[in-house]
Order: structure tokens, then sequence, then C-alpha cells
């Protein structure tokens, strides 16, 4: 199965109980890629699908964030997807590994967390952000990368303090999600 396909079924998957406005979004989202068969690659001008993933700590109570070198804002850990991701999954997991440092991490079952659709800068125009949570086993030791300025656990009443509504959006979701799990 080609990413473009398994996106389009994460997708499909992907609403019921999803939240205001998440369905729509969804909508474009696969709109977008029936429209765009180079959907998923950073080439499309039009916009691209791109995963990302919460590193949680949730014995804890905090939560990893990357302070991005070029937006020079605190997000989780995400980028492009790459030819050699079988999946948006598994390109959620590889981006939180690489740019957290953390192996051993584990997605949070039920697949995506939320959708979010920003703007970047030309040429391209829309980053379609598929946002997973990934679990730290106990014990995780980050290492920063080339990507980031600096890497911070932030509890989770810290990171309002930091971040902007798309980070706190998806953490309260992922704690939902959590408090789903007890």
């Amino acid at each position: 199965m080609s990413l473009h396909d398994d996106a389009v079924l994460e997708l499909k998957g992907y609403g019921a109980g999803a939240g205001p406005g998440q369905n729509e979004l969804r909508d474009t989202y696969l709109e977008h890629l029936a429209r765009h068969p180079d959907g998923m690659w950073k080439s499309c001008e039009a916009g691209h699908l791109t995963a990302s993933a919460l590193v949680v700590d949730p014995e804890r109570g905090r939560v990893l964030l990357t302070l991005h070198r070029k937006l020079r804002m605190w997000l989780q850990m995400g980028g492009h997807c790459e030819p050699g991701d079988a999946s948006l999954a598994a390109a959620a997991l590889r981006e939180a590994t690489e740019e957290s440092g953390i192996t051993g991490l584990t997605l949070l079952a039920g697949g995506p967390v939320i959708l979010d659709r920003h703007r970047i800068p030309a040429p391209c125009h829309w980053h379609l952000d598929v946002q997973y949570a990934a679990l730290a086993p106990a014990g995780a030791t980050e290492n920063i990368s080339e990507e980031s300025l600096e890497l911070r656990w932030f509890a989770y009443d810290e990171v309002a303090e930091v971040a902007d509504a798309s980070v706190i959006r998806l953490m309260e979701r992922t704690r939902a999600a959590l408090d789903g799990r007890r």
C-alpha cells in the first residue's frame, strides 16, 4: 500500500467524536489527496500532509517540546513524510524519535489525536498536519537534534505559557485520550 493510500484510509477512519471542525478538516484533507496524487510530499505546491507527535510522559504529567530552529516556537515533534515511511503513523513516530532522541517511543493507540491545518511560506502554501501522541518510556532521556534550538519537558499546566493554540489543543486532546484509557 502506498503512503498516499494509507493516509486516505487513516483519514477516513478519523472523526468519530473528533470535536468541532475536525470532520470538516478531515474532508479538506481527503479532497486535497483526491486532487493531488503528490499531496503527501513537500514538492506539492498546493500543500501537503505532514505527520507529528506530541511526546508525553503521562506518569509525570509532562510533555516534551522542541524550540524549532527555523520558526523559533515551542512545538511538538514532526515534519514531512519521506518515501521510506510505510504510514502516517510511522512518519510521526520516526519524526518524534529523530527530533527527541528518545528510543522506545510508542504511539498512543487509536490513531491521530487531532488534525491541524496551518499556512506556511511559499512555494508551498499549507501544511495539513496529522497529529499523534507518542508515549515516552520510563526514564526516557532526550537528545537534541539539529532541527531544534532546545528540548524541554513542560508540565501540562505550563504549556499554555510557551506554546501556541495548536499545541495547546493537541495537548488537551492527548490528555483526554489518556484519561479515556484509565
